[in-house]
């Protein structure tokens, strides 16, 4: 049986780069729950994955870049990256992002 609650600090931070560092919420084989945090000026570097992805600007002011375009999303605003397409972002200032994907990223576990 799958996980159905994940508690407030119960998921470890992983450290991805200078100023940015990840930890797993929760998750099936079919969905991700990922919650990141980013330093000013850090970066989520340009990649792409098979998974779907949504994101939302839980706190900060985002540069997203999906497929060469790049716009800012700031708190409360929210980007989807389709599957394959090149895509990250830079911290305009400290944040956090909260994404979803579907199926699961096995290579966050």
């Amino acid at each position: 049986m799958s996980k159905v609650f994940a508690q407030a600090g119960a998921a470890q931070w992983v450290e991805l780069a200078p100023g940015n560092r990840r930890r797993v919420l929760i998750h099936t084989s079919e969905m991700m729950q990922v919650e990141f945090a980013f330093d000013a000026g850090a970066i989520g570097a340009l990649h792409s994955h098979p998974h779907v992805q949504v994101s939302y600007v839980a706190e900060g002011r985002f540069e997203v870049t999906i497929d060469g375009v790049t716009e800012t999303v700031s708190t409360g605003g929210s980007f989807i990256v389709p599957s394959g397409l090149v895509h990250g972002v830079r911290a305009l200032e400290a944040g956090r992002l909260v994404d979803v994907f579907t199926p699961a990223r096995a290579d966050f576990l």
